[in-house]
């Protein structure tokens, strides 16, 4: 049952990503990405890395694939375009696509396993220990000040992100909060005694 759940996540992954490059119908396309998203997540729950396996499906599938699928419907893209420009360069992809292949059969062309593989994967964890709280060990104890420092350089990249983006505009309305909470109610509203029959 393993090995055929094996061939059948992989036979899913290629003829996703193999999709999702050649449909015309960018929609298609992104549902073929969400697919190979789907099966290399079981391939890594048949490799016992069921953390990993949940993380591709919450933030793969359920954030980047979706804002993907929500962008192309939500634009009003010119996709007719858009394929008339990569025309120009098919040659220069399929030259990069065929050294890329040539890189795989010569990967996996000197690819030997190793016998003592399966004994060195038992001993990175102790059995008793599952894999999300091993994970979780490593990063929070033997490697807390690396991941303590990814995490600081993600936020000043990312409120740098954001210094370079925000502009002042002028012509922009914004809204003054302290403004609002401090205002005068007697300044800001006038009563109007209109009499019947009469306008403002």
């Amino acid at each position: 049952m393993i090995v055929f759940a094996f061939y059948l996540f992989s036979i899913c992954v290629i003829t996703g990503g193999l999709f999702t490059v050649v449909s015309r119908n960018p929609v298609h396309s992104v549902l073929w990405l969400i697919l190979s998203f789907l099966s290399s997540a079981g391939l890594f729950v048949l490799l016992g890395a069921e953390f990993v396996a949940m993380l591709l499906i919450i933030v793969y599938v359920g954030a980047v694939a979706v804002l993907f699928l929500f962008v192309v419907m939500m634009l009003d893209v010119d996709f007719a375009e858009l394929k008339a420009e990569m025309a120009k360069y098919l040659p220069l992809a399929l030259l990069i696509g065929m050294i890329i292949l040539m890189q795989f059969v010569m990967a996996f062309g000197a690819w030997e396993s190793n016998a003592a593989a399966e004994g060195l994967r038992t001993q990175v964890t102790d059995v008793d220990v599952q894999n999300t709280a091993a994970l979780g060990l490593i990063l929070y104890d033997e490697y807390f000040l690396i991941f303590q420092l990814a995490g600081l350089i993600l936020l000043v990249a990312m409120i740098g992100a954001i210094v370079l983006t925000l502009r002042h505009r002028v012509d922009v309305k914004r809204q003054d909060v302290v403004a609002q909470m401090m205002r005068d109610p007697a300044k800001t509203m006038e009563l109007k005694d209109v009499k019947p029959g009469q306008g403002l």
